[in-house]
């Protein structure tokens, strides 16, 4: 797809029956995003997501049996102690979550992972730029690579993931020109979120993008519907017609 410059789309989902619209929408990849820490599960950020966590939304994910590349994020601290326990829970997400493929952050200080995992056959996403598990690091969520030795570092993570075997490149939260820059020079596509339109493709959280997550959100944040105000709207219907005594109807009725 980056070689005929079709433009990639990926999406995340965290059970079956938004897995079901998303592929249905003809997305080319779900991701199962650690983000469903916050989206799903009300923390404000996403290190408290488990392994348990991960394997179980995955595997709810696969059981929509999508066409779309399926693949999982790997949380916090699930591959950062040891190379081995990198491949253990790589295995637990594509074994026991039916994923296709895993995503992990970091530049070069997690080549030991990458090189461990693709050794066991087990495809892997990279992340860089803005990676949501050094929020404590970065000191918050900060536009990452700006200045020319910053960029210079980030396109170095690049290519070391790259030569590690990495299929694919999330870039997120970095400056556009960067984004084009590490596009242009790796030969594995790069999908971005918040890096600008100069990379193979484009990620949003289906949450944010679909209308279901609480302002604010992030300047690369766009709605395409507003589906918590419908969800809203139809409780509110059936509440109102409940108290009227309008619901059940006969049609709604066993006789």
């Amino acid at each position: 797809m980056k070689e005929t410059g079709e433009r990639i789309v990926m999406v995340t989902a965290y059970d079956t029956p938004t897995a079901r619209v998303v592929d249905r929408a003809g997305v080319d990849i779900i991701l199962v995003g650690d983000s469903l820490g916050m989206v799903v599960l009300g923390y404000e950020s996403t290190l408290k997501v488990t392994m348990e966590d991960m394997v179980r939304h995955t595997a709810a994910v696969g059981r929509a049996r999508p066409r779309a590349l399926l693949v999982a994020d790997m949380p916090f601290l699930s591959f950062q102690v040891s190379p081995e326990r990198a491949v253990e829970n790589a295995g637990r997400l594509v074994r026991e979550g039916g994923a296709d493929a895993v995503k992990l952050e970091g530049g070069r200080a997690m080549l030991p992972a990458i090189e461990a995992i693709t050794r066991a056959s087990i495809p892997v996403m990279g992340h860089l730029g803005l990676t949501p598990q050094s929020v404590l690091r970065f000191g918050g969520y900060r536009v990452q690579g700006r200045g020319g030795e910053a960029g210079d570092e980030l396109l170095a993570d690049a290519r070391a993931l790259v030569e590690a075997g990495v299929f694919l490149i999330v870039l997120e939260g970095i400056p556009q020109g960067l984004g084009r820059r590490i596009t242009e020079a790796i030969p594995v596509p790069t999908v971005g979120i918040g890096a600008g339109p100069g990379t193979s493709g484009q990620v949003l959280v289906l949450h944010d993008l679909a209308g279901l997550s609480e302002e604010p959100l992030p300047r690369f944040v766009k709605r395409y519907g507003q589906v918590g105000e419908a969800l809203q709207s139809a409780v509110e219907g059936f509440a109102g017609e409940v108290r009227l005594g309008q619901y059940p109807a006969p049609a709604h009725c066993y006789d």
